[in-house]
């Protein structure tokens, strides 16, 4: 399946993508565009639309894309739900869970901008070791479902 958002990707649009391989759609492809254009290209690409405004998957009653997503796939693993939480504080200004990971994580997300890396797949690439590495940090700190 197709996913689009919009590009220049940062904290929930690298996460999202993480947990969409890992949990959602192992053969799902990645296309960012510019914002304006996520609606149009869902619509000729037949791509699912996420962390844009106005879309099932994207930022609601507070929460996050990536916590739409948990939810709308029904994703019960409780490390999973833990790094909701830290992506949500590290990604949204209303920080619900006040999880101590967030800000680190929002350092990260900001250390990789200054990298000067401007292709989004290339981010993807580099950054999805370091939700790899959180969600292990997550499976030690909660229990197994």
């Amino acid at each position: 399946m197709k996913w689009v958002t919009r590009e220049h990707v940062k904290v929930d649009r690298v996460a999202c993508p993480w947990l969409i391989l890992k949990f959602v759609d192992p053969q799902a492809q990645f296309l960012f565009v510019p914002p304006e254009q996520v609606l149009e290209v869902a619509r000729r690409e037949g791509a699912i639309p996420y962390d844009v405004t106005g879309v099932e998957l994207g930022h609601h009653q507070g929460k996050c894309s990536f916590e739409a997503i948990v939810a709308k796939y029904k994703i019960d693993d409780p490390a999973v739900h833990l790094l909701a939480q830290i992506v949500h504080g590290a990604d949204v200004a209303q920080d619900l869970y006040r999880r101590p990971e967030a800000p680190g994580l929002k350092a990260v997300a900001e250390g990789f901008r200054q990298l000067g890396l401007v292709n989004d797949r290339e981010i993807l690439a580099k950054e999805f070791i370091v939700y790899d590495a959180l969600y292990a940090y997550c499976r030690q700190v909660v229990p197994p479902a």
